[in-house]
């Protein structure tokens, strides 16, 4: 059985393709290192392509014998989209389109996508369900909502399987602490081990279901091999502060850092 896995040299896609060779898959991997990084695929044994997955001749290519998608490439952040929505865009919606299609053109099984918690929005009910209505609150989450709406309508017109993971707040190994966008978790140890102030954007109240990676990973596999379609969560369950984590993190390490308070960002949502 042969995967293919987009965004292969990111956090969650290198990580997957880890999984996948440890259960004996034949893998192929795309990534163009927008955002991945050639160290998180070090030692991997698959085939890899330098790409883009805009690029249709070459997915067709790739797609001729591939079983199964795992699609984890995009543009993440919301800051990087609200700075740039048109990329996000591109790289986010018109890549999926595109590989979407090529996938119905040569008859792939399944696709799975990776969607985002950003869909809901800053909605006031809690826990957040499947059932619940879509309230972007940025260009990013608007781009995950696009790209679930055209898998539905991949599945239902065209006969093409998918089904979409949105994920809540993934952290674990291989994610990069030194971005410009890092995601908070891995920020803040990096920072705490420098003993470097902790930013928190607004009063730190605001909370965030994390989910470790392994289980984003496990989640990956289990729906490629289900026959289930559709828009699932994957979280861990648990709401924590992003208060109650910059204080964590500085107690674990044992750090000298200190907390600072800086203005709401854009997009942010509370819950």
């Amino acid at each position: 059985m042969k995967i293919f896995v987009t965004g292969c040299a990111g956090f969650i896609g290198s990580n997957i393709v880890e999984e996948l060779l440890k259960n004996n898959y034949e893998v192929v991997g795309i990534d163009n290192f927008i955002t991945g990084r050639k160290e998180n695929i070090e030692g991997l044994e698959f085939e890899f392509i330098q790409g883009d997955i805009r690029d249709k001749i070459l997915l067709r290519k790739i797609l001729k014998d591939v079983d199964y998608v795992l699609h984890q490439a995009a543009l993440p952040s919301v800051t990087r989209s609200i700075e740039d929505p048109l990329s996000a865009n591109q790289h986010n919606i018109n890549a999926t389109l595109t590989l979407l299609k090529s996938c119905v053109e040569e008859n792939v099984e399944k696709v799975v996508i990776a969607s985002s918690s950003s869909v809901y929005g800053d909605s006031k009910e809690l826990p957040k369900h499947e059932s619940m209505g879509y309230n972007p609150k940025s260009p990013y989450a608007v781009t995950k909502v696009a790209v679930e709406l055209y898998a539905k309508v991949f599945y239902e017109v065209y006969d093409l399987k998918t089904i979409c993971l949105r994920y809540f707040n993934v952290y674990g190994p291989k994610q990069d602490p030194k971005s410009e966008y890092a995601a908070v978790i891995p920020k803040f140890i990096y920072l705490a081990l420098k003993n470097k102030p902790l930013p928190i954007y607004g009063d730190g109240k605001q909370t965030r279901d994390f989910t470790f990676i392994k289980d984003a990973v496990r989640a990956n596999l289990l729906a490629m091999q289900s026959k289930a379609t559709g828009n699932y969560n994957i979280a861990f369950g648990k709401r924590t502060s992003i208060l109650e984590l910059a204080e964590k993190i500085i107690s674990l390490t044992s750090s000298n850092s200190k907390i600072v308070f800086e203005k709401p960002r854009k997009g942010d949502i509370r819950h």
